[in-house]
């Protein structure tokens, strides 16, 4: 009886594993090439533009990348770097920025605050001049010098929410593989299911939303007891299907700097994964399943194979799986720029099952309160 339960466990796993492929995300992978491609508003129909970064210690990141925010090709914006308790040379780099771009507006927090990175983005908002809201980091860089104009247009009529695609710069070897992996797995979730009129999260490397919106959602009020959240708890809370578009081109991506040591990338990310037990319940219902029917997908399987031998049928189980997963991430890799990943994803799929189990006890215990990466 109990080998039964776990083929049948094995069993519907795997389906609900292919239906959330062939259903759900692959909708991302034949997105309509006009959705992303460059607006055609003439330059000076272009609504103003706010772009926020809030950075701690960053010196050497504002040194490389700031000038790329600040040289964007658009006609009305401002950049508000907000520096916040910085202890490095920061605030000199700001200052000599300064004086080449009359758009930049730093602004500079020295009095102590809670944990986390919603205060100094507060301070940034509460800055801003505009209200179209373009967040990013510090140590991030957008990819092209359309960056502002893409994202921008995301919101027209009823859209106040535009969220952005963050991958991580390509390294050699395995922990960057799978550090890119678990970005454009994390991006295809959350694409996925905002285009379908459930989105659910946003990255702050880069999301663009309205003041207005913000204003009366009482910026991050809701969630003020967790330092982390600034960004997914906030879409979480005020994004619907009718408020809430994507943006795929590529010339709107922000690169991030990845970690080079499991140690930083485990840091980095039990920051954020217990924002995921705020998420409103229909949300976390549908992540919990797709989380559980992976895991089950290999762990029942392999159970059940161990009890009963069927190992032919648990490899057509599987096979089948496999053949869904890799034919419809590869169109999906393609629009992101990382069909170099796609030799590798049936093995980090399968790498992934760590993933659960290491973070397991963070969303047991809880997460460091810090913000710096």
């Amino acid at each position: 009886m109990g080998a039964t339960i776990i083929g049948l466990v094995f069993m519907g796993a795997t389906l609900v594993q292919v239906l959330f492929w062939l259903l759900l995300f692959s909708r991302l992978g034949r997105y309509p090439e006009s959705v992303i491609l460059e607006p055609e508003h003439p330059q000076t129909e272009l609504p103003p533009v706010s772009v926020v970064i809030c950075g701690c210690n960053e010196a050497d990141n504002l040194s490389k990348f700031l000038d790329r925010f600040l040289s964007q090709d658009y006609p009305f914006f401002e950049v508000i770097v907000v520096n916040d308790n910085s202890v490095d040379n920061s605030e000199k780099i700001l200052l000599e920025f300064k004086k080449k771009y009359s758009i930049l507006r730093p602004v500079t927090i020295r009095e102590q605050h809670p944990p986390g990175k919603k205060y100094a983005l507060q301070v940034g908002i509460a800055a801003a001049k505009y209200d179209l809201l373009l967040l990013s980091d510090a140590d991030c860089y957008p990819s092209s010098p359309h960056w502002i104009r893409f994202m921008q247009s995301t919101i027209k009529n009823d859209v106040l929410i535009g969220l952005g695609y963050s991958p991580f710069e390509y390294r050699h070897g395995l922990l960057n593989r799978f550090i890119r992996f678990e970005a454009i797995y994390t991006a295809i979730q959350y694409f996925s299911f905002s285009i379908v009129g459930m989105p659910y999260m946003g990255v702050g490397r880069n999301l663009i939303y309205a003041k207005s919106l913000y204003q009366r959602q009482q910026g991050f009020s809701t969630h003020l007891d967790i330092a982390s959240g600034d960004d997914d708890l906030f879409v979480n809370a005020a994004a619907n299907g009718r408020n809430t578009a994507v943006m795929l081109a590529s010339e709107s991506f922000v690169f991030s700097i990845p970690k080079t040591t499991w140690g930083g990338y485990y840091h980095q990310k039990s920051r954020h994964l217990t924002t995921g037990t705020r998420y409103k319940p229909l949300h976390q219902w549908c992540l919990g399943l797709l989380s559980a029917s992976h895991f089950l997908h290999y762990t029942a399987g392999l159970g059940w194979g161990v009890a009963t031998g069927q190992w032919s049928m648990i490899l057509v189980f599987y096979l089948a799986r496999a053949t869904v997963v890799a034919t419809v991430s590869r169109p999906i890799l393609s629009r992101l720029k990382a069909l170099s990943l796609w030799p590798w994803m049936l093995f980090l799929d399968v790498l992934y099952l760590l993933y659960y189990l290491v973070f397991a006890p963070v969303l047991i215990i809880g997460n460091p309160r810090t913000w710096k990466h």
